[in-house]
């Protein structure tokens, strides 16, 4: 609702707030409260608290860290409390709507020593929009023109219920209605503005470096040089099937830490080479098909464990089509021999999940689509071991392309999706290299 609560704390008293803040020249830190009990309960997915994060990324203040906890009066007040005794700002989440389980505003008031003061002309404001609607009113509903002496109102566009800042002993609070269409406009908005300038208006800005085929302890130790670095820092984290390097910068704006990132990637490059297969969003998937265009090849996949897992990754790319040729799910034995000229000698000595059928299966492929490079899977994903006695997560990929064919064994661990999506990984990392070996493509004629 439009108009509710005072407006946000205007531009010409930000330095003032900085100044009683203690923190005008250094770096602030924040951290997140989420309150509802249906968070922790699973019910209700918490994004609201990321969101908040990059935001505050982009105002430059450090978030250290980020916390929930339900609907409890005690709990709130507690963990409020123990926040303002590591942070400079804290930001809640949830919990300032009219019902009793709505009990943030009182929280922050008990932790901040408060008395909660009725601001008369948000509650007439609340009466006309419910009378407006033909809503009953209810008395609780006078509780959100509610809040703390020390607060100021943040208007909401989309709700009835205001958001808070209040200053108070050198810590600010922020409270923040947790509705998704109440939350983003008031988060992206009034908040993202008053933080950047209670921060001085810088900016921490990471980039993601994306590493395939090499394990998360090898990454850290080849950089680990770098890793000791204040501003930019490299932190590396493993995901599966991949590592990824955030490298984060402080500095005026995006632009400047960009100066401070590029020789940081470079470095990384340098080191890594072309294990690092794209940065921030780019996907191997993405990458490898980028590559396949280069070279001016094609790929066809023969898939049996994971079920067209690899070609769907392959053609959610846009522009796949221009590499991607297709692929065959070979799921049961007979259709391995007929579409893919398996050799039922082969699949009788061998068994499907092994060394030989993978082999064959590309080379099927290949030579059956007519594509540059073909890659197959073969493997038991679980539960339990198959009739032939192969354990659980043992898998063959295979490749078949300009120089011949080859195949890697692999051993996998975790759930049968965990074992089909590292399957999946290890076949791009895999198909990838060889790409990487082919001269790039000649520019047309034209």
């Amino acid at each position: 609702m439009r108009g509710v609560g005072r407006s946000l704390v205007p531009h010409r008293r930000i330095a003032r707030q900085d100044e009683d803040c203690g923190r005008q020249n250094e770096v602030m830190n924040a951290e997140i409260l989420s309150v509802g009990t249906e968070l922790l309960l699973g019910q209700t997915l918490d994004t609201h608290s990321a969101t908040m994060a990059k935001l505050l990324a982009r105002a430059g203040v450090g978030c250290t860290r980020r916390m929930t906890v339900g609907d409890n009066m005690g709990r709130i007040v507690e963990a409020l409390r123990e926040m303002f005794g590591r942070a400079d700002l804290v930001i809640t989440i949830g919990g300032l709507g009219p019902t009793e389980d709505d009990l943030t505003r009182d929280a922050i008031a008990a932790a901040l020593g408060d008395e909660m003061v009725l601001e008369p002309e948000v509650e007439r404001k609340l009466r006309k929009f419910f009378a407006m609607r033909n809503v009953p009113w209810m008395d609780s509903i006078a509780r959100q023109a509610q809040r703390p002496e020390s607060a100021e109102l943040i208007e909401n566009p989309n709700g009835t219920a205001p958001g808070l800042v209040c200053k108070k002993n050198g810590k600010v609070v922020i409270a923040l209605p947790g509705p998704k269409g109440e939350f983003g406009p008031m988060a992206e908005g009034p908040v993202l503005e008053f933080l950047s300038h209670l921060q001085g208006g810088q900016v921490i800005h990471s980039r993601i470096l994306r590493v395939c085929g090499m394990g998360e302890s090898e990454v850290e130790e080849r950089v680990r040089d770098l890793t000791h670095s204040d501003n930019p820092t490299v932190a590396p984290y493993a995901h599966t099937g991949e590592v990824h390097l955030r490298v984060t910068a402080r500095a005026a704006t995006e632009q400047d830490a960009d100066k401070l990132l590029d020789p940081v990637e470079h470095a990384i490059r340098e080191i890594l080479g072309t294990k690092v297969f794209g940065t921030d969003e780019t996907t191997l998937e993405q990458a490898t098909i980028d590559l396949a265009l280069l070279k001016g090849a094609t790929i066809a996949v023969a898939e049996s464990m994971t079920g067209g897992g690899l070609g769907e990754r392959l053609t959610s790319v846009d522009g796949a089509s221009s590499a991607f040729l297709g692929g065959v799910i070979s799921y049961v034995t007979e259709i391995k021999c007929k579409l893919l000229d398996v050799r039922e000698e082969t699949l009788n000595s061998h068994g499907p999940v092994s060394e030989p059928v993978a082999r064959e299966m590309a080379e099927g492929a290949k030579k059956g689509i007519g594509s540059t490079f073909a890659v197959s899977i073969t493997g038991n994903a679980g539960p339990t071991s198959d009739v032939d006695g192969k354990p659980v997560g043992l898998v063959f990929i295979g490749l078949a392309g300009p120089r011949g064919a080859t195949v890697m064994e692999a051993r996998f661990r975790g759930t049968r999706e965990d074992v089909r999506r590292r399957a999946t990984q290890s076949a791009l990392v895999l198909l990838r290299d060889a790409l990487l070996l082919m001269p790039d493509a000649k520019p047309s004629q034209g």
